[in-house]
């Protein structure tokens, strides 16, 4: 496990039990983030997307306490079963952007995920604001590395269902 965070950027890296492929299948399916997200609770893609594509926008639901928010996100890059990117889109209310990527390894049949972000826009006003709103962004380590055992536990789970079903 590596940790390095902060409010601006951050990145956290576990090894689960799953099989590369199905964890693949879980991140490249964004409309199930809230099925292992502890801030985030529901993803719908836009513009009729049904995949990840670089410039293919999706839009998550979030609350963290008593707060709530949706944010539009814009892929920036996939490669499957290595690699996905993506951005959150800065709006009049959300004045802020932070690039996202989760990558997979195999690792001795298991498969190391790495979730990092890098906040790349944000007037220091704003910033004062959100992290009053949410102090849970300025130390998000915890919180994420629980999201990636989250992810894998789904993952194994997965795999074996659809193996109990090939038997």
């Amino acid at each position: 496990m590596t940790r390095r965070q902060g409010a601006h950027a951050g990145r956290v890296e576990v090894t689960v039990n799953a099989p590369i492929e199905w964890v693949w299948r879980i991140i490249a399916d964004v409309t199930r983030t809230g099925e292992w997200s502890h801030e985030c609770r529901h993803v719908e893609w836009l513009g009729g997307a049904t995949a990840p594509a670089p410039g293919v926008r999706f839009r998550g639901r979030n609350h963290s306490g008593w707060i709530r928010w949706s944010r539009a996100c814009e892929v920036l890059a996939v490669d499957p079963q290595r690699r996905i990117a993506w951005r959150t889109i800065s709006t009049a209310l959300y004045v802020d952007s932070t690039d996202w990527e989760i990558t997979l390894e195999p690792v001795a049949g298991a498969t190391r995920i790495v979730q990092s972000y890098q906040l790349t826009k944000c007037p220091q006003w704003w910033e004062q604001v959100a992290l009053r709103l949410v102090p849970a962004h300025i130390d998000r380590t915890v919180a994420l590395e629980g999201d990636l055992r989250r992810l894998g536990a789904l993952a194994a789970a997965d795999a074996r269902s659809a193996d109990r079903l090939a038997s």
